[in-house]
């Protein structure tokens, strides 16, 4: 009786010799190098305000770039009767509107990509029964929020074919920040399939303050995606002061005081800064108790020293990306160092958990 219940026990659960975490780890962490390109594109199609350039959402037929001189005009005559090309770019040519419209068709085409990837070794995996137990419902999960990233994309890009052709810095820092989380649960997941959790639990304070400091490096993200979407990077070019102030006097000039910390860009920027600070000064802190606590784990000290470093150069580059009024080459690495950050933030908070 007992060889039977077991049998069918195992009869009506995955077969554990089947699953293939290492297989299933590499294909997210493909994924998160995926996502890490389409931030920086996202970046790169913001700085250029080419995020405007095609004003339909069409998910499979807009796959399909203009391919004749008439696809093209007709694309052109579209985006003309947006508010962004009478007020801002009523001059601008059929060739230079090419020159935005490709960097948004990239954009776009990109997270399509994404999504293939993912699903398809996704259901793969899936019908051969090598996702490890516990890991499809959040497999999933990351599919689906995927899927409302791309409508989240769109969302944003309608609040600037209004009268007011600039997307709303809420929808973009949420975009932004979505992207993150997806990004973050990936690679979450691909290190736990990689590692799985020690018998003996790590140094219990700094464990927590290894998970402060990721969720500092997100919220720092946050900030940027705001100060990106008022170009709060465009005003106050000077660095440690800001036009010779380390706290402008305009901080609260707007009425009432809660909207400074969305619309003010003194506010912004501010904040951007301060929270810039406080990582600075944490992780070096964390560092020293990583030291002092004597941790032997490679991944601990090495992840941290790193972790350190990357952290500096970002800062460096927020900085450069500052004084040089945001050129776009500046602004990209700052995007792209600010993923890597958290990338190495959360590693080590993995690793000591």
């Amino acid at each position: 009786m007992q060889l039977v219940a077991s049998s069918r026990i195992a009869a009506r659960t995955p077969d554990a010799a089947r699953a293939r975490p290492r297989a299933v780890a590499a294909w997210l962490l493909v994924c998160c190098a995926l996502v890490f390109l389409m931030v920086i594109v996202g970046g790169v199609t913001r700085l250029t305000h080419s995020g405007l350039s095609i004003t339909e959402w069409d998910p499979i037929v807009g796959t399909v770039p203009p391919l004749s001189t008439a696809d093209w005009q007709e694309a052109f005559t579209k985006y003309q009767a947006t508010p962004e090309f009478k007020q801002v770019n009523h001059a601008m040519t059929l060739d230079e509107f090419k020159g935005i419209f490709w960097w948004e068709y990239f954009h776009r085409l990109l997270g399509r990509a994404i999504g293939v990837v993912f699903l398809v070794p996704f259901l793969w995996f899936l019908a051969r029964r090598q996702i490890p137990r516990g890991y499809t419902a959040p497999l999933a999960t990351i599919f689906v929020l995927g899927g409302l990233q791309g409508a989240l994309g769109w969302y944003m890009v309608k609040s600037g074919l209004v009268q007011d052709p600039h997307v709303s810095q809420f929808r973009l820092t949420a975009h932004l920040g979505l992207a993150v989380l997806i990004f973050a649960a990936m690679l979450w997941t691909a290190m736990t399939l990689l590692a799985p959790a020690r018998a003996t639990p790590a140094n219990k304070s700094l464990r927590r303050g290894a998970y402060v400091l990721a969720a500092l490096v997100f919220v720092q993200i946050l900030l940027g995606g705001l100060v990106a979407g008022i170009r709060a990077g465009f005003a106050y070019n000077t660095f440690p002061s800001m036009n010779g102030h380390f706290i402008p006097p305009e901080v609260l000039m707007i009425e009432p005081a809660w909207r400074n910390f969305f619309w003010n860009m003194a506010t912004v920027q501010l904040d951007h800064r301060l929270v810039a600070y406080a990582l600075a000064i944490g992780v070096t802190l964390f560092a020293f108790a990583v030291h002092r606590a004597r941790v032997t784990a490679p991944r601990v000290r090495g992840g941290t020293a790193v972790f350190v470093a990357m952290l500096a150069l970002q800062i460096t580059l927020g900085v450069l990306t500052l004084v040089y009024v945001v050129p776009l080459p500046l602004a990209a690495l700052h995007q792209a160092g600010a993923v890597l950050t958290l990338a190495l933030a959360l590693n080590v908070a993995h690793a000591l958990r």
